[in-house]
């Protein structure tokens, strides 16, 4: 009897170990980083005149083919409004990673650096719904005529409370890099 008693448990212990388990082998959903072969950046000067757009383009993705960078020239001691647009142009039809940008704000944060001495600063205009940066929206101001580089990066799960991340140093963001680049600035 304490026999039939003892693989009586045995078999029931195992049924119930056999049916918890069985949610372990649901698959785990990660948020991928986006793949973006387009990122144009456009400066609209706040008092009217012609936008310049910077361009960024690399349809085949990492490898390959360099990718095509186009930068542009800016008057000296102007603001401008800045927009960034975001582009897979590998997928038919084509995905609109801005609109992915938005719909995870809280995840996401543009940083902007200068080279080679341009004089050029920035501030945030847009926020995610826990009022932290975005960058998707900008306005630069330029200085004196100066030339260089302004990099443009794009964090995916930056730490936005890291030490002056919220005022766009990207030393202590932390996250992975979606997409860097470096357009050529003349300011004139």
């Amino acid at each position: 009897m304490k026999l039939r008693s003892l693989m009586f448990t045995l078999l029931v212990g195992l049924l119930f170990v056999g049916f918890t388990s069985c949610d372990d082998d649901e698959p785990i959903e990660e948020n991928e980083e986006e793949v973006i072969t387009t990122m144009t950046v456009t400066l609209t000067p706040v008092n009217g005149g012609d936008a310049v757009t910077l361009n960024f383009l690399d349809l085949d993705g990492d490898g390959g083919n360099a990718p095509t960078i186009s930068g542009g020239s800016l008057a000296a001691n102007t603001s401008y409004t800045t927009t960034i647009d975001l582009l897979n142009e590998s997928e038919d039809p084509i995905d609109i990673i801005t609109e992915e940008v938005l719909e995870e704000a809280d995840e996401h944060q543009f940083f902007f650096a200068v080279t080679n001495g341009l004089n050029l600063s920035f501030s945030y205009t847009d926020e995610d719904s826990d009022g932290n940066p975005i960058g998707l929206e900008t306005v630069m101001v330029t200085g004196d005529a100066s030339s260089g580089s302004l990099r443009v990066t794009l964090r995916h799960e930056p730490d936005k409370n890291g030490t002056d991340v919220k005022i766009g140093d990207i030393t202590n963001a932390g996250g992975e890099t979606d997409i860097e680049v470096d357009y050529p600035i003349t300011i004139q």
